[in-house]
């Protein structure tokens, strides 16, 4: 184990997973570029040559049909967009065909197909550049989506994505790219489909993802020195949904808060206190409680971003809710927005 950052990471699972296996390849805008995707495809053209690792023409719908093409024929594909909103000309491709080739021939076909898609927000990108869109994904049977947080899991889950056999879409926030935490060295796997606990508590079940839960990381410190003990769960895969380690918590505390980083309506969120509600509800003490982006595009300016999006306040605020308390908990004052769509400072583009 060694400290690395999210980025080193995922490069690390891509040149394993390239040296375990020639029938990798790995192409997309960006993947040669001097910056390598937040440096998450730095060296894999030097090392493993231009037939295995391409950049891509801007043409998202064909170029995503040529994978799914090449991962029917044998390849196992991974393919990068610097942006989701820009696989949006993809969608009739992911959708209509890699999701449904096996189902449609007897499963006699697998689609291999690996597609890295960041989102989240910085520098006034607005409606068009910054939506989290997981819920799109999650929602296609014959899909897998992974929704990582950790350096380890991003390792680790995007090395076991590229050898499923079916179609995965890996969701990444660019605000983690460079989140330092301990990954082993080497072949290192996640299985998908698992949520993790990395908090236990008694009093209220936080159920997170992506960049949300380093926020309810830091609510849930707060929600500790006020008496509120919270258990935080990394979702981390948002199909499938591990409903097992969810509802295990909430038999055990009887109280739901769900953050999300996609917006309100027909969320990730909705779909996990909808499950909740139906399978659980005996064991509920308090209405649960979603905490998610506001339905309205996202606003390009200073003075828009600045209390546009959700974050540990508003994390806090949802318990207190779920607690019932006369009063509702707040972060220390010297926990302030940031003025823009940044965490901060260091963080810097391009892509």
């Amino acid at each position: 184990m060694r400290s690395i950052t999210y980025s080193q990471a995922i490069n690390e699972a891509i040149h394993e997973s390239m040296k375990a296996d020639d029938a990798v390849i790995c192409y997309g805008l960006g993947v040669t570029d001097p910056r390598a995707v937040f440096g998450t495809t730095s060296g894999l053209a030097d090392r493993f040559g231009a037939d295995r690792v391409f950049d891509m023409p801007t043409s998202e719908n064909a170029m995503t049909g040529i994978g799914i093409g090449a991962a029917v024929a044998g390849s196992k594909v991974l393919m990068t967009h610097q942006r989701l909103d820009f696989f949006l000309l993809a969608m009739d491709q992911l959708v209509n065909s890699a999701a449904k080739w096996h189902y449609m021939f007897g499963s006699q076909v697998s689609v291999p197909i690996t597609i890295r898609l960041i989102v989240g927000r910085g520098w006034g990108q607005g409606p068009t550049h910054s939506q989290n869109l997981q819920s799109w994904f999650a929602h296609i049977p014959g899909l897998k989506v992974i929704i990582p947080t950790s350096a380890a899991d991003a390792k680790g889950m995007l090395f076991e994505a590229i050898f499923d056999p079916d179609p995965v879409v890996m969701i990444e926030h660019r605000w983690l790219h460079d989140l330092v935490g301990e990954v082993p060295s080497g072949k290192h796997t996640t299985p998908l489909g698992k949520a993790k606990i990395i908090k236990t508590g008694t009093d209220v079940t936080v159920v997170a993802s992506s960049y949300l839960v380093v926020e309810a990381l830091h609510a849930e410190s707060t929600l500790s020195t006020n008496g509120v003990s919270a258990e935080v769960i990394d979702l981390r895969s948002a199909n499938p949904i591990d409903w097992t380690t969810i509802k295990n918590s909430v038999r055990k505390t009887g109280r739901l808060v769900v953050a999300d980083t996609g917006f309100k309506t027909c969320s990730i969120a909705s779909e996990v206190i909808a499950r909740i509600c139906l399978d659980c509800f005996p064991y509920l003490k308090a209405a649960p409680q979603r905490v998610a982006m506001p339905d309205v595009p996202e606003p390009t300016s200073f003075g828009l971003t600045k209390d546009f999006h959700v974050d540990a306040r508003d994390i806090c605020i949802a318990v207190s809710n779920a607690l019932n308390l006369d009063s509702v908990i707040k972060m220390d004052s010297s926990s302030q927005r940031m003025q823009h769509d940044v965490p901060g400072h260091w963080f810097k583009g391009p892509f």
